[in-house]
């Protein structure tokens, strides 16, 4: 189920569903811990002895306030004659989570209705040893395991505290929680509760003849008991609308600080933009790390998620803040990088898979030995793009004492690792995985990232005079790039090739599939972009990976089974991809000569948009026949790749009034 509203601060991350239940909460970083581990948080409404949870069943529109992650939300139960207006936050600077219910009685009668909220924390992602109890000095329930803390409490009618609580036993001995204790109206739990524990408390109002009444509930997160109290009296003493100002007004600011000109653009391109930038940010750690997704349902199919920092993903998500401007989140994400590579077998000179948000080596699937034969576990790609991706950053923004701290350890170690893990004979780069984790040999797309990695070393390397270097990382690149087209470019089929195998007889097994990957050599500068060899194989993509449905959209390969939803892989090679999409776009927009040529990408740019959920949410994939998003949602590549798409359209529009 798609994550449809995520906010967070870069230490506390919240994310709901399309029921509009709080299915995440991560702390103290963006994607780790989740102490809910994926499971609901009920909200629900009480009224003339009828009780219903919101979800679907309501007239639910799940959005954003307009240039802000603070949600806007509406929900209208027609026979219960009660409308919801809902404002989401986290708090920019606190961790805290803050919501506002404008509560609409629509009968012409007064009516007593009650707000009922239910906690199912799975603490440290267990939910063994976990307490809930009832605090009377802070007039809140408390969940806490450990050094975790979660206060919940609220307000209405200017009175603090909860007027109902509960707090039981879930998930053992058939028990199922005290939301099944809400649904009668009245909460008759202990006060206290040890184990696998969850609880509910509620609010009561008293609503006028079609008039309103406003309700606020909150969940403090901390380390100790100090720290949510503390919270807890902070929003008493400022109160609450003070938050959600100053958060509103924040992400305002945010988003708009570079004042960039959007008229160019149709106008759900340019709103889509900003909200990529807002979304993608709450899955921003406040130590660097960029998660790839935070949405737990996808460990239905892997138990595992999205919620590492893949130095692949990392580079393009960094690359397109530092076009937009952000360089200070940037910043962080290369020292995090910096603290990775100076430790462990990174000192080498190259990321491992994934990493959790903290800086820990991730879980991972590729072994350290194939056929009796140790091999390096990596995906050489993800190191390149780190090099590419730092190097545009210095670049763009000439912070020499940052890039000095950088230069030794990080760019030294990955150039000298870059330039000497190549085949002696070909010059190619040696296999390595590829950077859809599935297939390992050497790739169109991962030897197109070494080029790009190499020679921003050699940039770096020119800059601060090391002549020596420089010369190797130059000359090693050259003879990648004279190796891609010799070994990789197949005449016969007029396209780049997906992967080559080596063999034991010295030759190449070829990888004949058409993937949407081989793009990478005008995107990394191998190759220009109306170069015959980029022209023939773009064409390729286009023709045969388009999915030939009413949907459209780019598929990632030939016969593509990740989440697959049809047989027919002649119309549907696979599901269509947001980012695979998106580089046909980029491809559009590098080789346009004039703004006819340049608005070929206004329609690819237009599909993902129209695609995208109502709050600007993009998935990894979509359904090639319903538009559903598939796996992850929102994925942070596919705002990011949005965000570049748009980013390189204008730039590509000034330098072509430019020369005109």
């Amino acid at each position: 189920m798609p994550r449809n509203i995520p906010i967070g601060n870069g230490n506390f991350l919240i994310t709901f569903d399309q029921d509009y239940c709080l299915r995440d909460i991560y702390y103290p970083h963006a994607g780790k811990e989740n102490h809910t581990d994926g499971h609901k948080f009920r909200f629900g409404v009480w009224t003339d002895k009828r009780f219903e949870w919101v979800n679907r069943d309501w007239n639910l529109n799940l959005d954003y306030v307009t240039e802000s992650l603070l949600t806007h939300v509406t929900a209208f139960n027609e026979p219960l004659g009660i409308s919801l207006l809902c404002n989401d936050l986290i708090d920019y600077r606190e961790n805290v989570y803050l919501k506002k219910i404008v509560l609409k009685n629509h009968f012409d009668n007064e009516r007593e209705i009650r707000i009922f909220f239910h906690h199912d924390y799975h603490m440290l992602e267990s939910a063994t040893g976990d307490t809930a109890y009832y605090d009377p000095d802070e007039k809140a329930i408390i969940h806490y395991k450990g050094d975790r803390y979660f206060l919940m409490s609220g307000m209405r009618e200017n009175r603090q505290g909860i007027d109902q609580y509960a707090t039981g036993i879930k998930e053992f001995h058939g028990l199922e929680g005290t939301w099944k204790d809400a649904e009668d109206g009245r909460l008759e739990g202990a006060p206290i509760s040890q184990g696998s524990v969850d609880s509910t408390l509620s609010f009561s109002v008293r609503v006028p003849p079609n008039g309103e009444q406003t309700i606020y509930y909150w969940i403090c997160a901390g380390k100790n008991y100090a720290e949510v109290s503390s919270l807890n009296k902070m929003i008493m003493g400022h109160g609450i609308e003070h938050f959600i100002k100053r958060t509103e007004n924040y992400w305002r600011a945010w988003v708009n600080k570079e004042n960039l000109n959007l008229s160019n653009l149709p106008e759900n391109i340019a709103n889509l933009y900003k909200k990529s930038l807002l979304i993608l940010r709450t899955n921003i750690d406040s130590n660097g790390a960029i998660i790839a997704g935070n949405d737990s349902d996808v460990q239905h199919f892997a138990r595992d998620t999205y919620s590492y920092m893949w130095p692949r993903d990392g580079a393009f998500v960094a690359y397109a803040l530092d076009m937009a401007g952000y360089h200070g989140i940037t910043r962080k994400f290369f020292d995090f990088c910096l603290d990775i590579i100076g430790k462990g077998k990174e000192s080498a000179g190259y990321f491992l898979h994934k990493y959790n948000p903290n800086g820990s080596l991730g879980s991972s699937w590729h072994p350290w030995i194939s056929n009796g034969e140790k091999h390096l576990p990596i995906q050489e790609d993800g190191t390149g793009l780190i090099l590419w991706a730092l190097w545009f950053h210095f670049d763009k923004f000439r912070d020499i004492e940052f890039a000095s701290g950088q230069y030794e350890t990080l760019v030294i170690r990955c150039g000298d690792f870059l330039a000497s893990y190549r085949d002696s004979e070909t010059g190619l780069p040696l296999p390595s995985y590829d950077l859809w984790e599935e297939k390992w040999g050497i790739h169109t797309f991962t030897v197109s990232a070494v080029y790009a990695g190499l020679k921003a070393a050699g940039n770096f390397t020119t800059f601060f005079g090391d002549t020596k270097r420089s010369r190797i990382y130059r000359r090693a690149a050259e003879d990648v790039k004279t190796a891609m087209d010799k070994y990789l470019y197949n005449k016969e089929y007029k396209r780049f090739l997906k992967t080559i195998v080596p063999d034991k007889n010295g030759s190449f097994e070829t990888d004949l599939t058409i993937d949407a990957s081989i793009y990478a050599p005008f995107y990394f500068g191998v190759f220009e972009p109306d170069d015959e060899r980029v022209v023939n194989t773009m064409n390729a993509i286009k023709n045969r990976l388009w999915v030939k449905t009413d949907v459209g959209g780019i598929a990632r390969y030939e016969g593509d089974k990740y989440h697959s939803t049809a047989e027919d892989i002649h119309n549907v090679p696979g599901n269509p991809w947001f980012i695979c999409t998106l580089w046909l776009a980029q491809w559009y927009i590098a080789k346009a000569k004039n703004t006819e040529e340049l608005n070929e990408a206004i329609p690819i740019l237009q599909w993902a948009a129209s695609r995208a959920l109502p709050s600007g949410v993009l998935a990894e994939q979509v359904h090639p026949f319903t538009n559903q998003p598939l796996s992850v949602s929102p994925l942070t590549w596919s705002h990011a790749a949005f965000v570049a798409a748009v980013l390189e359209y204008l730039n590509r529009i000034g330098s072509i009034k430019h020369n005109n």
